[in-house]
């Protein structure tokens, strides 16, 4: 499995469409609240959003679904990222709702070698989320600093720190 590109595996116009989706349940997007300390009713009290919102029912926490997105696309987009630079711009379309399902695509949009240092590049993307029907629902734009194929090689290849492990069968006795 990939995970994640090189500087030179990234194609300007590529679009990667993330799988598998993710239905959002109201423990996910409650536990997401608590973690974030956002208590605002409208994502945590059923009869507040029942009688006093436009919805009548929870609205999942915007942040959420856009955090969701962003880890579908690191298989993809910055599994071997150096840095997550810039999110240039972050839009939350249309609601998201406990039982919808998200998935996800990337394009990418532009990219550039570094100025500073010749191993690494800059990969300008726009990933979007889609509900279950095809309604858009969140839209962001991110920089992300990717390596190039020299930046892995002179670190001794895609997973330097990864211990080399024996079966049971190969180890000797003492």
């Amino acid at each position: 499995m990939q995970f994640g590109r090189t500087y030179e595996e990234f194609e300007v116009g590529a679009t990667y469409k993330h799988w598998p989706g993710k239905t959002v349940t109201e423990y996910d997007d409650h536990l997401f609240c608590l973690l974030t300390m956002n208590h605002h009713p409208l994502h945590m009290d059923v009869n507040y959003a029942e009688k006093t919102t436009d919805f009548g029912k929870n609205v999942v926490v915007g942040n959420y679904i856009y955090s969701l997105l962003l880890g579908m696309s690191v298989p993809d987009i910055s599994g071997k990222a150096i840095a997550n630079l810039e999110i240039e711009s972050l839009k939350h379309v249309a609601p998201t709702f406990h039982g919808d399902t998200i998935y996800g695509q990337t394009t990418v949009l532009d990219k550039w070698p570094s100025k500073s240092k010749n191993d690494r590049g800059i990969v300008y993307v726009e990933t979007k989320g889609y509900k279950q029907d095809g309604t858009l629902v969140c839209v962001f734009r991110r920089k992300v600093m990717v390596p190039t194929e020299t930046y892995i090689k002179e670190r001794g290849g895609e997973q330097p720190g990864r211990p080399e492990l024996t079966a049971p069968s190969e180890k000797t006795e003492k």
